[in-house]
């Protein structure tokens, strides 16, 4: 599943010994969590191949959006028996049919998240991105807004104290920029934040999506700034495009900066489209960001 088409409508043992002397597994920590979202990369590949590529890219961490919907019983087995190979953790997932924003939908959206925890579990994914769906006509925003704060409110009853993998179990609303889906209800990350802070949960963050709010609103870094308590994941990607980091405008060197010096611990998600090898682009928009951190 491409999860921007969703927003729309609402290694081997082998390969892990050549990584050993790279930065992706040395044994000092780094000053960034990095993870990739799957869908950018590598989408002619089966499902364990692409994982494979993540790795020899240096990533342990990995995004996921609803690729297990169809699986057998035999692929939950395989992926899960590959993702142990190689190292890698599930961090987030996303796909959840229904969003926050319409008040019509909120039992339908309770029912996505209920179904998506058992799976969750089985894979060790403790977090799902949130969406707020689209414009609801006729319905006006300040009613919309609230259907944000209310919905993530019962969605957080279904979490509170559940842990996966040794961490509480997180909600992550995220914003869409208009150019992209010209529907969609939450474009604006200040208002995102507004959401966030008064729904006023711990296991309810903000998807900070730098790709997106360039395009929206721009002035990403003092916004980070303002609500970095509230940001449980930032996405990575440059405009125009969606490709790597420095092919764009976007200044992500002050972007990794900030964030090292605001002590941001959660994941720094890489959700571009390679321009040409997607293993290159991602070790070395990997390897920058570390670099630029570690020299804070």
């Amino acid at each position: 599943m491409n999860r921007r088409s969703f927003s729309k409508s609402i290694a081997s043992a082998a390969v892990g010994a050549s990584l050993k002397p790279s930065v992706a597994f040395a044994d000092t920590p780094a000053a960034l969590n990095i993870s990739v979202m799957l869908w950018t990369v590598f989408r002619k590949l089966p499902f364990e191949e692409r994982l494979q590529k993540v790795a020899e890219a240096g990533y342990r961490n990995v995004e996921l959006v609803g690729e297990y919907q169809k699986w057998s019983e035999g692929e939950f087995v395989s992926a899960i028996a590959k993702r142990k190979e190689l190292g890698i953790t599930f961090d987030v997932t996303a796909g959840l049919h229904h969003g926050v924003g319409n008040p019509a939908d909120r039992e339908n959206l309770l029912e996505d998240v209920r179904k998506e925890l058992p799976i969750m579990e089985r894979l060790e994914i403790p977090a799902v991105i949130i969406m707020s769906g689209n414009v609801v006509t006729g319905t006006p925003r300040s009613v919309q807004h609230q259907s944000c704060i209310d919905g993530l409110r019962a969605a957080a009853k279904l979490v509170e104290g559940k842990q996966i993998n040794g961490q509480p179990v997180r909600l992550l609303l995220e914003n869409i920029d208009p150019e992209e889906n010209s529907k969609y209800y939450l474009t604006s990350v200040a208002e995102g934040f507004k959401i966030i802070r008064a729904v006023d949960h711990p296991q309810v963050q903000f998807l900070y999506d730098f790709f997106h709010e360039q395009i929206s609103e721009g002035n990403l870094i003092e916004k980070l700034e303002k609500n970095i308590q509230y940001t449980g994941l930032v996405h990575i990607a440059d405009v125009p495009g969606r490709h790597a980091p420095g092919t764009g405008e976007i200044n992500y060197a002050n972007i990794y900066r900030k964030l090292v010096q605001l002590k941001y611990s959660r994941m720094v998600a890489m959700e571009f489209i390679p321009l040409g090898d997607g293993v290159t682009e991602l070790r070395t928009a990997r390897e920058q960001a570390l670099r630029i951190a570690g020299s804070v």
